[in-house]
């Protein structure tokens, strides 16, 4: 199932199993698309879906809230760069963009602006991509990318897409609906044993 235009934003997602524990929901992929490349593993067993389908429900809830003060003017380039140093080099710089080192890195983490959509906290994403957004008034920014050696992107990676707000939101919640509607009508009239996922009554 894919819910927007994969050559500008689009989540792509697949059930292998559903499960009708909301820990599990299900065994799939989750994948998000961002002018034409596509960031996270699309093997039909990569992750449960639980935790993909809870960032979705989350950045719509938080609408309007994911904000920088550089998003805007600053290159896509140097956010991702500055982005990986400050989460992951050994050596942090003590500010990024004017912005001190602690109040940046609080930048991306949930229970903030939370502005790192992807890795959501499960494995959809362990092939090494990242997927910020930030909130511009009446548009959202999206930037992903994978990270190579040396704590920098990998330039071949970068996709940066700027959408009305009104635009993005929609394709969150559609594709949060007919997740929602697909793995409903996968367990529908199936009975399973609690926590243990793939057994039958």
């Amino acid at each position: 199932m894919i819910v927007g235009d994969p050559t500008v934003l689009a989540i792509e997602s697949g059930i292998m199993e559903a499960y009708q524990e909301l820990t599990f929901r299900a065994l799939g992929f989750f994948v998000i698309h961002v002018r034409g490349r596509s960031f996270g593993n699309n093997e039909p067993d990569s992750t449960m879906l639980a935790r993909s389908m809870d960032e979705v429900e989350s950045r719509i809830a938080k609408r309007g809230t994911h904000t920088a003060p550089f998003s805007a003017l600053s290159d896509a380039g140097r956010i991702a760069n500055a982005f990986l140093n400050a989460l992951f080099a050994d050596d942090q710089e003590q500010s990024y963009f004017g912005i001190p080192f602690s109040e940046f890195c609080e930048l991306f983490h949930s229970g903030s602006k939370d502005c790192m959509w992807a890795p959501d906290g499960d494995e959809a994403f362990d092939d090494g991509s990242f997927v910020l957004q930030f909130d511009l008034n009446e548009h959202v920014r999206v930037i992903a990318f994978k990270r190579a050696e040396g704590h920098r992107h990998d330039p071949d990676t970068l996709r940066d897409v700027r959408l009305r707000a009104d635009d993005f939101y929609r394709i969150l919640q559609q594709w949060h609906d007919a997740f929602d509607a697909e793995w409903a009508g996968l367990i529908r009239g199936r009975i399973r044993i609690p926590g243990i996922p793939g057994t039958h009554d």
